[in-house]
């Protein structure tokens, strides 16, 4: 009778607005996307009164300039998740593993992360500065890998694309958001070396989230490089380890771009029959 009961209850029809995202697809990832940044500028219009009087880049400007604006956007999209029953789902365990040489693009980023928190001049930042970046870097780790790498990547998945195309995509999307920085007076050229490289890591951390099995770790890998990145550009210390340190954009990518020929896999969308979980193994 319980088996009865299970199947019925599987059989039932979902909630359409459930049913419309589960069947997952390229264009409701740039959807999402979208109206995500949209929600998140409008959003960050709340806090631009309380930045009245806040020297910039101090770290009162940091919180609420950077922090509480993201930190919105991610309570956005963990609500968004909380609607269609997705939270638990999302930091899940992959449903297809990673490769070791996968090992590579956490090794890229952490250690040049690492080097440039090493070299940095803490007595010229203040050590409130350097807080504020890391409370900052966790907002933003969390709102954007939960977002690209969560949200985009588990919709390719139900719509039973390649993984080459699903990590392709999510970093796709994740430099898309940052090319608006033009918008805000950043110039042509540097804002097209960002996109470059945000790309680059975009797949960095799709190979991070593969080979850890877990959207916690990308979350973090992510949270500790735009702090050290922001620092160290503002806050140089002297001496050849800075130099180095500023060498860890060039690498990651290079690798991130060379790394897009080696992705393999494909995961059967839970609605398709299959005896196999994944249908084609990553190499």
């Amino acid at each position: 009778m319980s088996g009865r009961t299970d199947d019925l209850a599987q059989a039932a029809p979902k909630p359409s607005w459930k049913a419309f995202w589960e069947r997952g697809g390229w264009w409701k990832a740039v959807v999402l996307v979208v109206a995500y940044y949209v929600l998140y500028q409008l959003g960050g219009l709340l806090f631009l009164p309380f930045e009245d009087g806040l020297e910039p880049s101090s770290a009162g400007a940091i919180i609420v300039g950077f922090a509480l604006p993201i930190a919105l956007g991610g309570l956005l999209l963990v609500a968004f998740a909380l609607s269609l029953g997705w939270l638990r789902e999302l930091f899940a365990p992959q449903p297809i593993r990673g490769r070791g040489w996968m090992w590579i693009a956490v090794a890229v980023v952490l250690v040049f992360n690492a080097l440039r928190f090493a070299a940095l001049d803490y007595d010229s930042a203040g050590l409130d500065l350097v807080a504020a970046w890391l409370v900052a870097g966790l907002c933003i780790g969390f709102a954007e890998e939960v977002l690209t790498r969560g949200y985009v990547v588990n919709l390719m998945r139900k719509a039973g694309h390649s993984e080459i195309a699903t990590a392709t995509v999510s970093a796709a999307l994740f430099a898309a958001m940052h090319s608006a920085n033009v918008l805000t007076g950043q110039s042509v050229f540097a804002t097209a070396i960002q996109v470059l490289y945000t790309f680059a890591f975009g797949i960095c951390m799709y190979l991070a989230l593969r080979v850890t099995g877990n959207l916690i770790w990308p979350i973090l890998l992510h949270a500790t490089t735009d702090p050290s990145i922001f620092l160290l550009t503002a806050h140089p210390g002297i001496g050849p380890l800075t130099a180095f340190a500023g060498f860890g954009n060039i690498a990651v990518i290079l690798f991130g771009l060379v790394a897009i020929i080696f992705i393999r896999g494909r995961v059967t969308p839970a609605s398709q029959p299959s005896n196999e979980h994944e249908a084609e193994r990553s190499r």
